[in-house]
């Protein structure tokens, strides 16, 4: 019984100590929500975090002073694509190396692996270069195109893991049926692995949403740019004004899917993680 009692105190203890780390972190978007719900007379009193009436002005006003619905609609785009190619190169990667038998294959992997070590930076120049020449800039294409070549190792290391851990007979059977490897691939092994492949998905739509410094680089036009250029932008264009209201009403509507996105899939993501753990 005292043996119980310990492991409940400990239980409670930990649970607290967590719920006091969420309340750190959630502080400063409690904070960006309560001064998008401000007038500009409101903003002025820092004694309040909520000051009542409430008013939604600020989410007025900053949808038309910017352009919002554009630069939504660019990320939206850029971020769905993104998650098609990711999908698409990182799952055939992993299960070349997971299932398939080539001599240097091991090694190979590890020359992929040693890819996540190279910052970006390195790359930056030559890669600007190179689709400068091409003439892509202020295009999505240099934000979307290496997702359809396998650009992240970290998926594919991840989606890797998770198909080593499926049985080996589930395409051997299918083979003896007369099966070809892309069938395997498409009918068995593919829809067993949509925990690791919501895992990706999320992972990928939420660095795309997020990006900055991919857009700041290749997009130089208002027109092309995503949510988070436009909110530099927007304060920017906000000066010096002491009305961050709209400001950070947009700041919330940008980081709403986000929320809403962990929210609903925070189950399949725990899944897919867990799922995918370190395996031969």
């Amino acid at each position: 019984m005292g043996k119980h009692k310990k492991e409940l105190a400990g239980n409670v203890i930990t649970e607290i100590i967590l719920i006091l780390l969420a309340l750190v972190f959630l502080l400063p978007v409690v904070w960006m929500f309560a001064q998008s719900l401000k007038s500009a007379e409101q903003l002025t009193d820092f004694k309040k975090l909520f000051d009542f009436p409430i008013t939604f002005r600020a989410y007025v006003d900053g949808w038309k002073g910017g352009r919002f619905l554009t630069y939504i609609l660019n990320t939206v785009k850029i971020s769905v694509l993104c998650v098609a190619g990711t999908l698409t190169s990182c799952s055939l990667a992993a299960f070349g190396f997971a299932k398939f038998q080539a001599k240097g294959k091991n090694i190979l992997f590890m020359v992929v692996l040693s890819t996540m070590m190279v910052p970006t930076t390195v790359t930056l120049i030559p890669m600007y270069n190179f689709y400068s020449k091409l003439h892509w800039l202020n295009t999505i294409t240099p934000l979307v195109l290496p997702a359809f070549f396998g650009a992240s190792t970290y998926n594919i290391f991840l989606l890797r893991q998770f198909f080593a851990g499926l049985p080996n007979e589930l395409g051997e059977s299918a083979q003896l049926d007369g099966a070809g490897w892309f069938r395997i691939f498409r009918s068995i092994y593919l829809p067993n692995a949509k925990p690791a492949l919501l895992v990706v998905a999320i992972n990928q739509l939420v660095f795309c949403w997020n990006d900055y410094m991919g857009p700041l680089i290749y997009l130089g036009k208002p027109a092309t740019f995503t949510i988070a250029l436009g909110l530099n932008a927007f304060k920017g264009e906000q000066g010096a004004t002491m009305d961050i209201g709209p400001l950070m009403a947009m700041a919330c509507i940008t980081i709403l899917p986000v929320l809403l996105l962990y929210l609903f899939f925070q189950k399949y993501f725990v899944e897919g993680v867990a799922a995918s753990g370190i395996k031969g």
